[in-house]
C-alpha cells in the first residue's frame, strides 16, 4: 500500500488553508496550486472529494473559492487521506473479515492487521493544525 500523490496533494492543500491566519478565509485554487506547485486541473480534482467529505467549504465563481469547514484542530491526517483515496488496507485480507480464507489461520493476517492499526493512530494522531504548525514553509 503506498499513499498516493492525490492523498500527498490533499494534504499539502489542507496545510495551506490551515496555515492562513483567517483559516475560515477562502483560498482560490490556483493559489495553493502556486504554493506548493501542485498542478492546477489535478487539484481541481481532489477538492471535490474534500467537499463531499465535509472537510472543506467550495464555492465556484465570482467570491468563490475554497475554505476549511471544521477547524483545523479537528481535521486528522488520516480525515484527509481517507477523503481522497478512502479507506486503505495494508493486505487485502484486511477489507473484511472473511474476505481471505485463511485470515483464521495467517499469522500474516495478525501482523498485518496490527501493522495498518498502528498506521492508522499514527496518521489519527496527528491534526490538521499540528501540522500546520510544524511545517516550515510560510505561506502569508
Amino acid at each position: 500500500m503506498q499513499i498516493t500523490m492525490m492523498g500527498e496533494y490533499a494534504l499539502r492543500a489542507m496545510m495551506y488553508m490551515a496555515a492562513r491566519p483567517d483559516n475560515g478565509e477562502k483560498v482560490q485554487i490556483q493559489e495553493i496550486a502556486r504554493a506548493w506547485d501542485i498542478p492546477d486541473n489535478f487539484l481541481r480534482k481532489i477538492i471535490p472529494q474534500l467537499s463531499k467529505a465535509g472537510l472543506i467549504y467550495s464555492q465556484r465563481g465570482t467570491g468563490g473559492g475554497i475554505a476549511l469547514l471544521k477547524s483545523s484542530s479537528k481535521i486528522t491526517a488520516l480525515d484527509i487521506i481517507e477523503a481522497v483515496e478512502g479507506p486503505f488496507f495494508l493486505n487485502k485480507c484486511l477489507i473484511s473479515e472473511g474476505f481471505c480464507e485463511h485470515d483464521q489461520l495467517c499469522a500474516m493476517h495478525g501482523l498485518w492487521m496490527e501493522a495498518q492499526e498502528k498506521l492508522q493512530q499514527v496518521l489519527s494522531s496527528k491534526t490538521l493544525a499540528q501540522l500546520a504548525e510544524e511545517n516550515q514553509v510560510d505561506f502569508s
